[in-house]
């Protein structure tokens, strides 16, 4: 998970408003942020570890002119978290090429091999944002050399490179290209797993255009959302401002589901659906479970912040009541996206402190939005308990987390789940609760899918395997355990040297 922004204006300088744009993307990752521009001439890029806010100050905002650019925040899933990793990306031949990229390709093994052995290109990084890049760039020298770069070569070429791309890298990427004759370019994976979006903003001087990983950034900008990017679909926003739009692959829309559970602001509309109203209907689904089971709760408490409303939907059901037992601190990061297991378990007692008038001598109901490792959720119910809580019941609005999640999210062992292996009772042991319901996967679809109807398949591999793309095997999962993210198990059958 990443977020990544693309803007080409007609005049004023787009690094303000990518900077604006990538402050409303910042929950998407906080590890590192990477701003390119073009002035027509040059390129200008800035990129390190940290949050929007201190990689961009005002001296390096002012050396980033051009009105057509890109911006990313970088959550890392694949390689590590070094500053050599940040994004964007650069190649210079054969073209200069800028790019950035969300999600996790599943089978770098043999497109590294494949760089290596037929290409000879030598990679700096483990990040296969850079695999990526060169793949892409290789495709699309492939199709130009030889021939005279007129527009309309570079246009078809890079609409064929990505045709050629897309037969053989899998996985889930939604990317977005700055390209020096070409213009800004965007394409997203056949099944359209990471979220992409288009928006448009008419101005005297004409139109003006930004893609996004969540339409909060096009609203925050003054944009207007268009559409999302359809799966296998590829645009190119050329220097004049004209929009040209190609199906690269045959696409079937079968989104990540964890986007609605966490990922996503609940002010975001994704694929069609509100991130928001589908979290409600968790929460009508929840009740149901929990008004089963007839506990004697006193109060409802959400774990902030994207439990929400998940918990006040659940309360308003039940007729219980709903409280803010749980203060954050607005200083410390998501604890899911810390880069590492030592840091999260630092930042829980950090980030979260109890209200102890809400909470002492009553039976209480936390409500979280999901229940991944299991360390946060055992620290706050220990919180709970110390703070004088009769008893402790869970309910989680996400199904249990029994898989990886190989597409782009930090769940990569099955080892570090708290759910893999055991029953919910034995889970509800280890995390000391009284009681611990689990969404159920089928009520989870049903939550996102009444925002769209249309989409008759969601990826929900990480709760009970489902995964969209044939080559995650459960050979692959186990090669990918033993050596690392975004390898591709043994005996795969994926042919690249046609590239």
């Amino acid at each position: 998970m990443c977020g990544i922004i693309g803007l080409s204006l007609r005049s004023a300088p787009a690094c303000y408003d990518l900077y604006d744009g990538l402050l409303m993307l910042q929950h998407r990752g906080q590890d590192a942020a990477g701003m390119v521009t073009f002035d027509g001439r040059k390129f200008h890029a800035h990129k390190a570890n940290g949050l929007v806010r201190d990689v961009f100050t005002p001296s390096t905002i002012a050396t980033l002119p051009g009105s057509v650019g890109l911006g990313h925040v970088r959550y890392p899933t694949a390689g590590t978290a070094d500053a050599l990793e940040a994004q964007p990306f650069f190649v210079n031949a054969p073209l200069g090429i800028y790019l950035i990229h969300n999600g996790n390709l599943t089978n770098t093994r043999e497109l590294k091999n494949l760089l290596d052995t037929h290409y000879h290109r030598y990679l700096q990084t483990d990040s296969d944002t850079e695999l990526l890049l060169n793949v892409f760039a290789d495709e699309l020298y492939t199709q130009v050399k030889g021939r005279d770069r007129t527009t309309d070569t570079l246009r078809t070429a890079v609409f064929t490179a990505t045709e050629q791309l897309m037969q053989h890298v899998t996985g889930a990427y939604s990317v977005i290209t700055l390209i020096d004759d070409l213009g800004l370019f965007a394409f997203r994976d056949p099944k359209g797993i990471r979220p992409l979006v288009l928006g448009h903003r008419k101005t005297v001087k004409g139109d003006e255009y930004c893609f996004a990983s969540e339409d909060v950034a096009l609203k925050a900008l003054g944009f207007t959302l268009l559409r999302d990017v359809a799966p296998g679909e590829a645009i190119l926003i050329d220097h004049d401002g004209q929009l040209h739009s190609h199906q690269c692959a045959e696409g079937s829309l079968e989104p990540c589901i964890f986007e609605y559970v966490y990922l996503a602001r609940p002010d975001s509309m994704l694929n069609g659906i509100s991130v928001y109203k589908t979290q409600l209907r968790m929460g009508s689904a929840l009740a149901q479970q929990v008004a089963a089971a007839d506990l004697p709760i006193d109060v409802v408490i959400p774990v902030p912040d994207s439990s929400r409303p998940v918990a006040m939907q659940l309360a308003q059901d039940l007729s219980l009541t709903y409280r803010e037992g749980l203060i954050k601190n607005r200083y410390v990061g998501r604890t899911f996206i810390m880069p590492d297991q030592t840091k999260r378990k630092k930042s829980i007692r950090q980030k979260l402190n109890p209200v102890e008038l809400e909470i002492k001598d009553k039976n209480i109901l936390l409500v979280d939005d999901s229940i991944v490792r299991g360390n946060t959720m055992k620290a706050i119910v220990q919180m709970c308990r110390d703070a004088g809580a009769q008893k402790v019941f869970v309910a989680s609005g996400a199904p249990a987390v029994r898989f990886p999640d190989v597409y782009g999210v930090d769940i990569p062992t099955r080892r570090e789940l708290v759910a893999h292996g055991l029953t919910t009772e034995q889970i509800a042991e280890v995390l000391g609760v009284d009681a611990l319901f689990y969404q159920t996967v089928p009520d989870l679809i049903a939550a996102a899918q009444a925002g769209n109807p249309d989409i008759r398949n969601f990826c929900t591999g990480c709760f009970d395997g489902g995964y969209v793309t044939p080559e995650v095997t459960p050979d692959y999962l186990d090669w990918v355990e033993h050596h690392g993210r975004g390898c591709s198990a043994p005996g795969s059958t994926d042919s690249l040297l046609t590239l």
